[in-house]
């Protein structure tokens, strides 16, 4: 690796004070799980990295108002996955976390810097925006609020400028909704997907009251399925109605090929894949981490 400087600022101000938008070799760090990697491979050559280590520890919490969870953008993967909160409110959080990546990574990661990474294989995007989660971006001109499908505007690319950071998740409990997340991948539980799909759906046992569903990794980014969505709404679920709304959003996405899998192999799993995860939704709502062969 190219030497570089190393930052640790005591606050969140000052570290927003040590980015410079005009500068894109000065880059905040939260986990560096993925910052490092990138390093080490010659990807990115930064001149000087902002650790966000030293920041206050308010920004490292997990806590409940009884209608959202709110939590502090450098809260470890790890600690989410422990936290009685998010076991209790939304379960869903709790059993993705299990198997994604591991718990050395998860130990180290943190929810805001997996979030600002905007790899569209990442577990966690699709999740929360099934479940109406929202940001807390801080920047110079103070805070501002985001909904998480928003934050993504392209292939590893959000939406923030170069001297803001996420600073907060914010996730409504789930109450009287359920949700459900299928993890398709070639290799381990624990392997990148080749499909994820998100269904966070409020119902009266198979009358749909509203849904949100999302895709990713066979996306360029995490993505919602508003045509499936809008033709679930309002109707009691069947096979065949599953089925419409399977083909409705295959042809919606604009699928990526990569090592996981081709365009027509993810089209088929979005297919499959989908009906499962609202079946799951509306009978469970638990993880299942479907394993192709």
């Amino acid at each position: 690796m190219i030497p570089f400087e190393l930052a640790e600022p005591p606050s969140l101000e000052a570290a927003i004070g040590l980015l410079n938008p005009h500068d894109p070799t000065i880059r905040p760090m939260a986990g560096g799980t993925a910052l490092m990697l990138m390093t080490k491979a010659g990807v990115f050559h930064p001149v000087k990295l902002i650790s966000l280590r030293k920041i206050e520890s308010r920004y490292s919490r997990v806590e409940s108002d009884g209608n959202e969870l709110h939590i502090g953008a450098m809260t470890t993967l790890g600690t989410l996955e422990r936290s009685s909160e998010i076991q209790k409110h939304v379960p869903v959080i709790t059993r993705t976390l299990r198997t994604l990546s591991n718990v050395r990574v998860r130990n180290v990661a943190t929810i805001g810097g997996a979030l600002a990474h905007a790899d569209p294989h990442m577990d966690l995007p699709p999740v929360l925006i099934s479940l109406g989660a929202t940001l807390t971006v801080t920047g110079p001109k103070g805070e501002r609020e985001i909904a998480v499908e928003e934050l993504y505007s392209g292939y590893y690319e959000t939406v923030l400028k170069a001297n803001e950071l996420i600073t907060g998740v914010h996730i409504p409990v789930l109450g009287s909704k359920s949700a459900a997340y299928y993890k398709v991948t070639t290799g381990s539980a624990d392997d990148w997907p080749a499909l994820g799909i998100a269904a966070g759906i409020e119902h009266d046992g198979s009358w749909i009251k509203s849904a949100r569903l999302v895709a990713s990794a066979a996306t360029n980014r995490a993505t919602r399925l508003k045509s499936a969505e809008a033709l679930l709404v309002g109707k009691s679920v069947d096979d065949e109605l599953l089925i419409r709304a399977s083909e409705i959003a295959t042809e919606d996405c604009e699928f990526i090929a990569d090592v996981r899998g081709t365009v027509p192999y993810k089209r088929e799993l979005m297919k499959v894949y989908l009906r499962r995860a609202v079946r799951a939704a509306l009978n469970t709502g638990t993880v299942v981490n479907g394993r192709d062969h």
